[in-house]
């Protein structure tokens, strides 16, 4: 069977599952805005019972989002909440947490430095590179003018 490639896009189109975009939109703002609000409530707890100042509070806050984050990656957890929560998991400080986990819990077989450490970074290490690209443009722009 030949067919070209508008072709093959018109049969994809036609038979590919239909996304429900509101749901879906839903669920990230819900589970993001639990995130974020779990994270101010954690900034209050360091900051008014722990009595810590306002930036130790907010980067302990993020050490533990990314401690929690990991922890639920490394048990299969994290996953399944991103399924039902999409974009809500991903878009806080939790999602880049788990795209850093995530392949090197897939690849520990191979070894902590060809396993672990050479696979570590290959979903997060574009955002990286590409946003510290990003930012060096942009300020040498706004250094011109």
């Amino acid at each position: 069977m030949n067919i070209d490639k508008e072709q093959y896009k018109k049969y994809a189109k036609a038979h590919a599952p239909k996304s429900p975009l509101l749901k879906d939109c839903i669920k990230a703002f819900l589970f993001g805005g639990a995130i974020c609000a779990f994270a101010q409530g954690l900034m209050d707890i360091y900051g008014k019972v722990c009595k810590m100042d306002e930036e130790s509070a907010g980067t302990l806050v993020s050490v533990t989002l990314i401690f929690i984050a990991v922890a639920l990656t490394a048990v299969g957890v994290f996953d399944k909440i991103a399924k039902h929560a999409g974009a809500g998991t991903l878009v806080p400080i939790t999602g880049f947490a788990n795209s850093v986990v995530s392949p090197a819990i897939d690849s520990r077989a191979e070894g902590f430095v060809l396993g672990v450490g050479a696979k570590i970074f290959t979903v997060a290490g574009p955002v990286l590179l590409y946003g510290t690209l990003a930012g060096a443009i942009y300020g040498f722009i706004y250094w011109l003018f």
